[in-house]
């Protein structure tokens, strides 16, 4: 109910039905309905009255028909037919029924009808066109956000107008098992940011890189016998006019020549072209930025790298954004006001 009533574009629209398929026993309007009606903003065009105690259901006493021989649309042949005849009409430049011959509950229903089809037409067309959507970003952004903005402007932008829910991913439950059993090798409290839940580095990774042979890379790796200063760190920072939050896999202090070492895991692939590599390097600069701030050290005594477990290679971009090269990158969509 959550996801329907805060990801509907214009409209939504609540149902429900006293008698079901599956058994004798009335069923009832659902609590999420009963809320939506009392809510006083709602429009109820319609609330069927409760049954009956005794009542039978009605779908249970009828019988189910059907046409034989089959018609190539069921009992609606004659209505599809004549539906796309009035199609065809309109195509070779004829014209619709005129309006004094339908009802006035028809018209409206047409009028609606029209509405949703130019809403919808109007939203291919943009999405077809070469314009690019315009909006506004949020005063305060993910890190999520940054490396989406610097991958694709325009996908952000999309997310941005209308947020969507991604699907989960297969490879993604990988991740998040293996940053559970580091924070446990480690003595933390399990804390997952979204960018383990869902990352397009996890999309194309090996199939073989169970979370067995994940931890056996781990432990020949090059960071197993160090110990983090400190593992899942939140933060919230300044960058130009915006409020960027996230949160560190590990940071290390133990590097010879001292300074820090940020590092994020990754249980996916490396990036396999140069732009990808540079849209993820993002962020890396905005951790490095961040802790830099949490810890009152000049931003040049932080490293910064992402560890490819399954490959057992530590990536250190060489060219990463300082905080002016962050804040021309998100300043180039403006604020909302």
């Amino acid at each position: 109910m959550y996801v329907a009533a805060t990801r509907a574009a214009f409209w939504l629209g609540c149902s429900g039905y006293w008698w079901g398929e599956g058994g004798i026993g009335r069923l009832g309007p659902s609590p999420f309905l009963e809320e939506v009606r009392k809510s006083g903003v709602a429009q109820v065009s319609a609330w069927a009255p409760a049954p009956e105690p005794d009542a039978e259901n009605p779908l249970l006493a009828s019988v189910e028909a059907a046409d034989w021989p089959a018609t190539p649309a069921g009992r609606r042949y004659e209505a599809v037919r004549e539906a796309a005849a009035l199609v065809e009409g309109m195509l070779a430049g004829g014209t619709t029924p005129a309006d004094a011959s339908l009802s006035p509950a028809d018209r409206d229903l047409a009028a609606a009808w029209d509405q949703d089809a130019g809403l919808l037409l109007a939203e291919r067309a943009q999405r077809r066109g070469d314009g690019a959507t315009q909006v506004s970003l949020p005063a305060r952004l993910s890190v999520s956000s940054l490396v989406s903005l610097a991958r694709d402007p325009a996908e952000l932008a999309r997310q941005v107008r209308r947020p969507m829910p991604r699907p989960p991913a297969s490879q993604a439950r990988r991740g998040t098992a293996f940053h559970q059993w580091l924070e446990q090798r480690y003595g933390q409290q399990l804390l997952i940011d979204d960018n383990a839940l869902f990352g397009p580095e996890d999309d194309d990774a090996p199939a073989g890189g169970d979370l067995a042979a994940l931890r056996s890379r781990f432990e020949r790796s090059e960071w197993a016998d160090r110990w983090p200063r400190a593992v899942e760190v939140p933060f919230e920072t300044l960058i130009g006019d915006r409020l960027i939050r996230g949160r560190i896999d590990a940071v290390f202090a133990d590097a010879p020549g001292g300074g820090y070492d940020v590092v994020d895991w990754k249980t996916g692939r490396p990036p396999a072209s140069e732009a990808e590599r540079r849209a993820v390097s993002v962020q890396l600069a905005a951790y490095r930025l961040a802790w830099a701030a949490l810890t009152g050290v000049a931003v040049s005594e932080v490293r910064a790298a992402f560890y490819y477990v399954a490959h057992d290679e530590t990536v250190r971009p060489a060219d990463l954004l300082d905080e002016a090269g962050l804040a021309a990158l998100i300043e180039q969509i403006p604020a909302e006001g």
